[in-house]
């Protein structure tokens, strides 16, 4: 059957518009997969602060209308940093992030004063005279919903992933602070988490930032640094 005038054009509009979005849809899959999966410990270096900066790993926490490029950042007068928005980091009793695999913390995961007891990937550290830890849950505790195993990947030293189950808890509370977050969005201030990878020795550095849904921290962003080693799993 031979179609012509309107019939025609509505079928080639069709036939076009299918393509192009099969085209989109093979490109962002290509985007999603690139790169290969780094599976082992990201072995962190030890925060350090003085008066000519700070090196290391790190978090600090900005306040809502605040930006991580102009600040806006909370002080926490527990840091012991000559800036005191910076709140340094020390590896937990697993070296760091372990990709491939949770990171939950122990069951009971706060103490009477409500003090974070995870330390596996970080040590507690003090904010506001209360300790937070973070973990990597399975499951988000403020939503329920399942979370995937923290995945980073190495595009010739360009570092991408998701570290949607990065979790804070402090004060008897868990705040998400992951990227993308668990419904899969960057809300607010949420970045991607992006680093660099030097193949030859090892080092590393990862940033991304995630914004607080809810709770005495709402619409507050939490901005992360870690930097350190990786280590293949064997």
């Amino acid at each position: 059957m031979k179609l012509s005038g309107p019939s025609f054009r509505l079928v080639a509009a069709g036939a076009l518009l299918s393509a192009t979005l099969a085209g989109c849809g093979s490109s962002d899959d290509g985007e999603e997969a690139s790169g290969e999966p780094l599976v082992g410990t990201f072995r962190l270096d030890a925060g350090h602060c003085d008066a000519k900066g700070v090196t290391g790993s790190y978090f600090r926490m900005i306040q809502p209308g605040g930006t991580v490029e102009k600040g806006g950042y909370f002080l926490n007068p527990d840091s012991k940093c000559p800036d005191q928005s910076y709140s340094v980091a020390v590896a937990g009793t697993d070296g760091g992030l372990v990709t491939g695999t949770f990171q939950p913390g122990p069951k009971a995961a706060f103490s009477p004063q409500g003090d974070a007891l995870a330390g596996q990937i970080t040590r507690p550290g003090t904010f506001t005279a209360i300790k937070f830890a973070i973990s990597t849950q399975s499951v988000d505790p403020g939503t329920g919903e399942e979370l995937p195993r923290p995945e980073i990947r190495n595009d010739d030293g360009v570092l991408s992933g998701q570290l949607t189950a990065w979790t804070a808890g402090w004060n008897n509370l868990y705040f998400n602070q992951g990227s993308p977050k668990p419904d899969g969005s960057e809300k607010g201030l949420t970045s991607p988490v992006e680093g660099t990878y030097d193949e030859d020795s090892g080092h590393f550095e990862l940033s991304w930032s995630s914004t607080i849904e809810g709770g005495p921290f709402d619409r507050f962003s939490g901005y992360w640094h870690l930097e350190g080693t990786f280590v293949a799993a064997k």
